[in-house]
């Protein structure tokens, strides 16, 4: 098994650590709408993927 032969330095370790920090989501616009939404997703607002409508949109009655 392999085992390290010297111990790794606070500022080695946290050097390593400065890389695993979180991005924001990545936001297309759809094509149709122009409305932000996530990649490879059905917009939530029209309700279409790939130039089809999958989901019926919702339509308020206010």
């Amino acid at each position: 098994m392999a085992v390290p032969k010297q111990r790794q330095s606070h500022s080695r370790t946290n050097k390593r650590r400065s890389q695993h920090k979180i991005s924001p989501p990545s936001l297309k616009s759809c094509p149709q709408c122009h409305s932000p939404r996530l990649p490879h997703r059905v917009c939530p607002v029209c309700g279409h993927y790939a130039g089809r409508e999958i989901v019926a949109a919702h339509q308020s009655d206010e």
